[in-house]
């Protein structure tokens, strides 16, 4: 696998090649046409020249002329008969070799210069040669001269060595600049790769800037918010885990509690029980007490039972309510006289207002029941429940609710993290807040420990 800039060098060096052969080409074509361009029209002007000063009595002399014209214009001059023979030559050639199907002269009868470039056996060279046709007493000849080419080559040579060493100099200066871009590129992708890494490592508060080129520009961009997507989700799923442990871990302590609230009962029912079944002597009152003790307990898990099913309801949204008007004074009265057979010793308050409220009596003397007996539970002196027009509050002076707890208490199998203040089974303030729901009323908790907790209701 090559790096970038070796595949710079390679690149570059392949299209150095490619170039330096396609000029190659051209240039030799190119300076080739050029020149025998002007080799030609340098023929012609010398023929036309020489053709206008040449008569019917330097025919006698034809050979000392041509041989001084090739010498002074330092070119291969021929004089040819009708027939394609070499009347006079420049160079000292015998003349028996017929010239009739020379290209030149057979293209000189139909236009006015004629033209081939060939490789001559006698000369051992390459030559241009051009004819002219022309009439002196009413014969005709051929006029033909003829230059090397030689010359081509030299200056092809030399051009094309200016070319490449030009070339050199701009390709060393473009590979220099295309080496320092490709480094820097290097860099970049670099830094892209590091991030990638860091990314797969799932580290946090990683970002991606680059300002190289705009497609680095916005790769870093797009990267960055991947990151910034990744991470949300990592912190979401570490909220989830953490959620799903708190779940886990408020079911284990609901077993935990379901297991204590009813092997309570159960043992005292199933203790009392045997002792009446295997005592058949045992007085009358202390068999009608031990039966007073089962009925109480299955009351108890009668209760625990109707709770959990009553919070699933909510929770599915399955209770419906069946609203009337009720008198919320005698409501709460009614609830509070209920639990004083529990909480003989204990003082209950209620500011006697008389205010009536559409409600589900049932389900809402629920919700004033769960408040009081909480506010009993957790207080050794009295408590007050004050009834206004628009809320109902219940108060205690017991050992209060931490600020943590305040926040999460009424959430289902939730206990407060105090081992004094215990939220039973986790579904009493559950139950409160669902039922509360249902009405479209709204719990309000406010406490300060060791001082005191209050309970309002608004409707």
């Amino acid at each position: 696998m090559l790096k970038i800039h070796k595949l710079f060098f390679r690149s570059f060096l392949l299209v150095f090649l490619l170039m330096v052969f396609t000029i190659t080409l051209i240039v030799y074509f190119w300076s080739k046409k050029l020149y025998i361009d002007d080799i030609k029209s340098n023929l012609s002007q010398n023929i036309d020249t020489f053709l206008t000063i040449f008569s019917t009595n330097d025919l006698n002399n034809a050979q000392n002329i041509v041989k001084d014209l090739g010498k002074k214009l330092d070119l291969r001059v021929s004089l040819i008969d009708e027939n394609g023979y070499l009347l006079a030559d420049s160079e000292d050639l015998e003349l028996i070799e017929n010239h009739l199907n020379r290209e030149e002269i057979k293209n000189a009868s139909s236009i006015e210069f004629a033209s081939t470039l060939r490789f001559s056996n006698s000369l051992k060279k390459e030559l241009l040669y051009l004819a002219k046709k022309f009439e002196l007493d009413g014969k005709t000849y051929y006029l033909r001269m003829s230059d090397f080419t030689d010359e081509i080559y030299f200056n092809f040579q030399k051009l094309l060595f200016e070319i490449i060493f030009y070339i050199l100099i701009f390709l060393f200066i473009a590979f220099l600049i295309s080496y320092i871009l490709s480094l820097k590129i290097k860099k970049e992708m670099d830094l892209i790769l590091n991030f990638l890494v860091d990314l797969s490592q799932k580290k946090k508060d990683i970002s991606l800037h680059s300002n190289f080129t705009f497609e680095f520009n916005k790769i870093a961009n797009l990267l960055s918010k991947v990151a910034k997507k990744l991470s949300k989700q990592d912190e979401l799923k570490a909220k989830n885990s953490a959620k799903l442990k708190v779940a886990n871990r408020q079911k284990d302590e609901l077993i935990s509690s379901l297991s204590h609230e009813f092997k309570n009962p159960i043992a005292i029912i199933s203790g009392y029980s045997q002792t009446l079944l295997e005592d058949e002597n045992i007085s009358k009152e202390l068999h009608n007490r031990f039966l007073n003790k089962i009925h109480t307990n299955s009351l108890k898990l009668s209760q625990l039972i109707d709770k959990l099913r009553l919070s699933i309801k909510l929770q599915e949204k399955q209770q419906s309510l069946q609203k009337s008007e009720v008198n919320l004074y005698k409501l709460v009265e009614n609830c509070a006289s209920d639990l004083k057979f529990k909480y003989k010793d204990r003082e209950i308050i209620i500011e006697k207002n008389e205010v009536f409220i559409e409600v589900d009596e049932t389900l809402f003397s629920i919700v004033v029941s769960n408040l009081i007996e909480n506010a009993l539970k957790y207080s050794s002196k009295e408590i007050e429940i004050k009834i206004d027009k628009n809320s109902l509050s219940v108060i205690d002076f017991g050992i209060g609710i931490n600020q943590n707890d305040i926040e999460k208490i009424d959430k289902k199998f939730y206990r407060a993290s105090s081992n004094e203040w215990n939220n039973s089974l986790g579904l009493g303030l559950f139950i409160v807040k669902s039922i509360l729901k249902l009405h479209n009323f709204r719990l309000e908790i406010e406490s300060k420990e060791n001082i005191g907790s209050r309970f309002r209701i608004y409707y």
